[in-house]
């Protein structure tokens, strides 16, 4: 379906909600209409496939949910907008598409913020992680409910120019970064230069010399099909940041009280199986890499490289000081 297409189906959609008729849909089929930037099989987009079975099973096909993975709809931007509008119900966007309206969600953009993967989680699912997905949802501005938290793994240098074993080999590289300064920044302060781009601009650019090199997780680099462009991949973990799944308010709206207890009990159920399949995902994609011929730097001393970012916390973090307080005390 092309998205035009999409948008105006939705529209048509809520005007039928506005003529009256929202307590019936609550008692009639309704299509979820979800959607990802990754692939079928990447564990997000598996893990909201699997609540949407759970979620046909306990509603007797009453609510169901369609996938439209691979950015099919476009990317975050146009998927928030789409959900804003209430022709898409359910998204997984990072927390960087939050953050310009909910800023306490940015602390976890930081680098270096969480000691590993390990502590990462034991934040998002604790009282931290349900005070951020609240404040979200009760922010009217956003124009979405925020479900639960996705594992993204850690974010990792990769390039096809030499292995990165310390700072000194990123000098003169021009590495990919997510379309934040605060990301820019980072890599400049590690001693590469950061170049803003988009995700789905990464191969081509790679391919052509526009950069060298970007950073993700390894799931990513083998879905993206990255390792055909870049040889060279190093655990950095420079970046340690959670993924959102969120739901149109507009659409929210509309469901029973019942309905929405149940759509985030499973969402909870969804953040607990994701993670079971990220670790799956991970392992399966860093076999894959060394088989592919992939150089893997599995370790850095990270002293150097959290000393490096100080600059960046100088700049960006004293408004964060007491959240990272509470997060450095999770244990």
């Amino acid at each position: 379906m092309k998205r035009r297409d999409f948008l105006r189906a939705g529209a048509a959609t809520l005007a039928w909600g506005a003529t009256g008729a929202g307590r019936a849909l609550a008692q009639t089929r309704m299509v979820i209409k979800a959607s990802d930037v990754h692939p079928l099989g990447y564990p997000t987009v598996e893990a909201v496939l699997r609540m949407g079975k759970k979620l046909e099973a306990a509603t007797e096909g009453r609510l169901t949910i369609q996938m439209f993975p691979s950015m099919q709809l476009g990317g975050e931007k146009e998927m928030i907008e789409q959900a804003q509008l209430g022709a898409l119900q359910i998204a997984r966007i990072s927390v960087g598409a939050v953050g310009p309206v909910v800023d306490d969600v940015n602390v976890f953009n930081m680098p270096f913020v969480f000691r590993d993967s390990k502590h990462m989680e034991a934040v998002i699912d604790g009282g931290i992680g349900d005070e951020l997905l609240a404040k979200i949802s009760a922010n009217e501005k956003t124009g979405l409910i925020a479900l639960c938290w996705m594992n993204a793994g850690s974010r990792n240098i990769y390039n096809n120019k030499r292995p990165i074993r310390t700072m000194a080999d990123l000098k003169g590289l021009k590495v990919r970064m997510m379309g934040n300064p605060l990301f820019v920044d980072t890599m400049n302060a590690l001693g590469g230069n950061g170049v803003a781009l988009g995700f789905d601009q990464v191969f081509s650019s790679m391919q052509t010399g526009v950069i060298d090199g970007a950073e993700n997780n390894p799931p990513s680099f083998i879905a993206q099909n990255h390792n055909q462009v870049a040889k060279y991949f190093t655990m950095t973990e420079h970046l340690i940041i959670p993924e959102l799944l969120v739901f149109s308010r507009i659409s929210w709206q509309k469901l029973t009280a019942a309905d929405q207890a149940l759509i985030k009990k499973l969402s909870k159920e969804c953040q607990a199986e994701q993670r079971v399949l990220w670790y799956e995902a991970e392992k399966t994609a860093i076999d894959k890499m060394k088989a592919a011929g992939t150089e893997m730097i599995m370790e850095v001393d990270k002293k150097p490289w959290r000393d490096a970012v100080k600059p960046v916390w100088d700049k960006y973090g004293a408004k964060y000081a007491e959240m990272v307080k509470r997060i450095d005390a999770v244990k």
